[in-house]
């Protein structure tokens, strides 16, 4: 359930992460041991609190910690790292990417292992550590890298080169960029002026790859049947030709086609584990000299994970398109529930999707992670799903409702909790119903249906709170017209610590007027015009509210600006 323990969320994540700063301080200083109590202490907050970013720092830094404690057990730390690494990884955290990066390079060089400790380091963009301390560290570990340099005279390049490709292809999932980093280790080890990795296509019979680095050409593609690439794939020979064009193998038609002058080379097949045929690679004119047998070694060292590599990306690859899917399906299927509701009620009809867009601009503003976001739009667009129980004399009726109609219509909330709670919804959705069937809970306790007050309710369910009264009081009804937007403003800011949390009034009151009026649009067949957009950017929700409410204001500008506003406003009720 995302539930915000404090009003002040981003001061919140602030502090905590000043906290953790501290602990990678003391990293170095203070016993592992009682540091990390302190570390399992904020673990167990951030996880209440459902911040993964903030988690996978801590994750990382308890590796190097527990890596401490149980006496360079690479085992237990490796695994805290990949989760760290898994988490960072799918909250798209750079920040917790480096530091996992940087942990992980701490461990090698704790082990003695300076190549592989060279590498992490290397790989960090200075710019992505969100701490001073780790900075430094980096620098100081560096410079005894430096001072032990014969860890790195050219004997052990190969060596290093095979450990940077193995490190991205455990990491990677991206097929193009797999193949790219693959191809540039190879051709920097082997000295070469390129590698060019190609996979073969069965059902068409041919060669393709979009990894030609230094050609132009974004493909190369061509029969399987010929050339020494073509040859190496249907014999599973590795072939290694000082004199291209005397041999007959060799096809120039790729030489030709791209302006290139092919000298000498090697071609090596790609396996996967049933030993069958991926693909191959094709290293290309040595700088000096030809290739030799040590650098046949080599590729064939690194090609062994290839094929792996590869088979496991392509998986990644059909996973996500089978995700992909769900998530459109999903909603699609959401969506039409919704419009189940319009069809019933047409004065209400594109309310849930506005409460959607209300709910999305608040969220941004409240920097939101992506899974949080997603469970409260969709929640949005849900939250009124219940009034499918609702009898349409109730729902349709022009004038006041009686006290017994009005707690007949209260219950759409309930209707919305249990229709929800009977679909199935996967790890990633859990919270959707609790969302969406919070939106008439009240700050104060007053709401409905069950009560809750402030973090008892769901943050997405206070968020979609501010969103459905807003659009509410600002769209014609049966019984009334909608309100002026002053009137409609007072309303949200006197509730704030009542019916509202203080948190999500204040960031409604950051959104920009632009985007408000974009909201207002979406049901009406009208565009917002340029020169309007760039003055109402230029303006908050808050500006807004404080010029209305001087009766006094004399700027040309601020009366332009509440001027344009008013047009567009109005244009929602079609005037």
């Amino acid at each position: 359930m995302i539930n915000k323990q404090k009003n002040n969320i981003l001061n919140t994540t602030e502090q905590e992460k000043k906290e953790i700063e501290k602990l990678f301080l003391d990293a170095e200083t203070i016993n592992p041991k009682d540091l990390l109590i302190k570390v399992q202490d904020i673990h167990k907050k951030l996880i209440l609190k459902k911040d993964y970013s903030l988690i996978s720092f801590i994750l990382s830094l308890s590796a190097v910690l527990q890596y401490k404690l149980s006496s360079g057990n690479f085992k237990i730390a490796s695994q805290l790292l990949n989760d760290a690494k898994f988490l960072a990884v799918n909250e798209k955290n750079l920040q917790a990417v480096a530091v996992n990066d940087y942990c992980r390079g701490v461990i090698r060089y704790y082990e003695g292992e300076l190549g592989e400790a060279n590498y992490y380091f290397n790989k960090i963009k200075t710019d992505d550590l969100p701490f001073e301390c780790i900075k430094q560290n980096i620098k100081r570990i560096i410079k005894n890298l430096v001072q032990e340099d014969s860890r790195f005279d050219e004997a052990e390049e190969p060596y290093t080169a095979i450990l940077n490709v193995a490190r991205t292809l455990a990491a990677e999932t991206n097929i193009d960029t797999l193949l790219k980093t693959v191809a540039e280790e190879i051709t920097k080890v082997l000295d070469a002026d390129r590698c060019t990795v190609f996979l073969l296509d069965k059902d068409k019979n041919e060669l393709w790859s979009k990894v030609a680095p230094g050609l132009e050409i974004k493909e190369i593609r061509f029969s399987a049947d010929s050339g020494i690439a073509g040859y190496s794939a249907k014999t599973g020979e590795i072939i290694n030709i000082n004199d291209a064009y005397n041999d007959r193998r060799f096809n120039p038609d790729i030489d030709r086609q791209t302006g290139y002058k092919t000298k000498n080379m090697i071609t090596m097949p790609i396996w996967n584990l049933k030993h069958e045929i991926l693909g191959v690679f094709q290293v290309l004119n040595k700088a000096e000299g030809n290739f030799t047998e040590k650098d046949e070694e080599t590729l064939l060292t690194i090609g062994s994970s290839v094929g792996i590599a590869l088979e496991n990306a392509k998986l990644f690859e059909t996973q996500q398109k089978m995700i992909e899917g769900q998530r459109r399906l999903f909603a699609s299927f959401i969506d039409t529930l919704a419009a189940s509701i319009d069809a019933r009620d047409k004065i209400t009809a594109g309310h849930s999707s506005r409460v959607k867009m209300y709910a999305e601009l608040i969220s941004d503003v409240l920097e939101l992670s992506f899974q949080e976001k997603e469970n409260v739009l969709h929640a949005a667009i849900l939250h009124d799903i219940g009034k499918i129980g609702i009898r349409d004399a109730v729902l349709q009726k022009d004038g006041k409702l009686t006290d017994e109609e009005y707690a007949h219509i209260q219950q759409h909330v309930k209707i919305t909790y249990d229709i929800l709670n009977k679909i199935y919804l996967n790890e990633e959705f859990k919270d959707v119903a609790e969302i969406a069937s919070s939106h008439h809970e009240k700050y104060n306790g007053s709401g409905y249906f069950r009560k809750l007050k402030e973090e008892e309710i769901p943050f997405g369910g206070r968020i979609l709170a501010v969103a459905d009264v807003f659009d509410a009081i600002t769209s014609k009804r049966h019984y009334r017209d909608k309100m002026p937007v002053k009137q409609a403003l007072d309303i949200i800011k006197s509730s704030s610590g009542t019916h509202f949390d203080p948190v999500v009034v204040d960031a409604f009151f950051k959104i920009k007027t632009d985007k408000l009026v974009r909201v207002f649009l979406s049901e009406v067949d009208a565009q917002l015009d340029n020169d309007a957009a760039q003055i109402l950017q230029k303006y908050t929700v808050d500006d807004l509210y404080k010029i209305l409410s001087d009766e006094k204001t004399t700027e040309n500008s601020e009366k332009l600006f509440v001027e344009i506003f008013n047009k567009y406003y109005n244009c929602k009720a079609g005037k």
